[in-house]
């Protein structure tokens, strides 16, 4: 029996500040306004069907990631693709980056899988990536592992988050309530994280005092960066308002965040580089993102990863992604 085989592709993201807006009762409506990076670092998704019984199996082939996440990005299909239920399934996913740890892994699994098995039925790329932006936004909502990753991968880039929801919605998927604008560079950043999950972000999101706080602390910042044009002039004020915004909501304090933004301080001392670079808190994980903060002079970060390898992060090299 000939199989159809797809292939989907999709960089992770790091929140920088963001606002909870999930009071309306629609998903699609539901996400943060806020900003942060999207990475050529992700997901990848090889999906295999067969005609037959529909079903679902999942290989997690780096064992990084929630298998019951990719049956609920199926089922989403199948219920506005018929022919998705005609086939038996195979996904195989690998990640690059760890699940759980601010990376925006669930939201760049999702996305990708989608686009794997709409492309392994031959569906046109561009109609497939957006329907597949709208299936992750609503299996996030529905597994509350995060508001505006999915939105922010619309854009990709440098991206910012001006309104809340879902980036494409309805039939013709022209456009949805949520909004975001994007621009990049190829600018280096060094992810470090714990070997161990921290707390999972429902744990923040769903928490009414962590919602007030956070939300008040995000829409401070964006009271500014939601300003004027958005491009490269920003990118020393995008770092400046995530530093505020760390500690305005008191994220900083909470799981030992303080702790790690210190060794990733003292790790670009020792590398020389404490004044060339920004460490900045990945939102909700225990992780650290380290950028240059001159982008008009190259640098580089290799000699980061060792130096903080030492004091027991788990690191890696990445650069920011495309526009989507």
């Amino acid at each position: 029996m000939t199989a159809v085989l797809g292939r989907g592709t999709c960089g992770g993201h790091v929140t920088l500040l963001f606002t909870v807006e999930d009071i309306d009762e629609d998903p699609l409506k539901q996400g943060s306004l806020g900003a942060g990076l999207c990475l050529n670092d992700g997901a990848e998704a090889i999906a295999r069907g067969e005609l037959g019984d529909y079903s679902l199996e999942v290989k997690l082939l780096d064992g990084n990631g929630d298998s019951k996440m990719f049956q609920q990005v199926l089922d989403l299909l199948s219920e506005e693709i018929s022919a998705i239920s005609d086939y038996s399934w195979e996904v195989a996913i690998r990640n690059k980056l760890p699940s759980s740890q601010g990376f925006g892994m669930s939201a760049a699994g999702a996305i990708a899988a989608a686009s794997a098995f709409q492309r392994a039925l031959g569906l046109p790329h561009e109609e497939s990536f957006r329907r597949s932006l709208a299936i992750a936004h609503m299996v996030e909502r529905q597994n509350s592992t995060g508001l505006g990753d999915v939105t922010a991968l619309a854009a990709g880039g440098i991206e910012r988050r001006l309104r809340p929801g879902s980036p494409y919605s309805g039939t013709e998927l022209l456009n949805g309530p949520g909004h975001s604008e994007g621009w990049t560079e190829d600018i280096p950043a060094v992810l470090a994280w714990r070997a161990n999950p921290g707390r999972h972000t429902s744990e923040y999101i769903d928490d009414d005092n962590w919602k007030e706080s956070i939300t008040v602390a995000g829409r401070k910042q964006m009271e500014k960066l939601s300003e004027g044009p958005w491009n490269s002039s920003r990118w020393g004020e995008l770092l400046d308002s995530a530093e505020k915004f760390s500690k305005l909501s008191g994220l900083s304090d909470d799981a030992s965040r303080s702790e790690l933004v210190e060794i990733g301080k003292k790790a670009t001392l020792r590398a020389g580089l404490d004044s060339k670079t920004a460490v900045l808190l990945c939102m909700l994980g225990e992780s650290i993102a380290i950028v240059q903060r001159d982008l008009s002079k190259e640098i580089s970060l290799e000699n980061l990863l060792s130096e903080l390898t030492e004091d027991g992060l788990e690191a890696t090299l990445t650069h920011v992604g495309p526009l989507s």
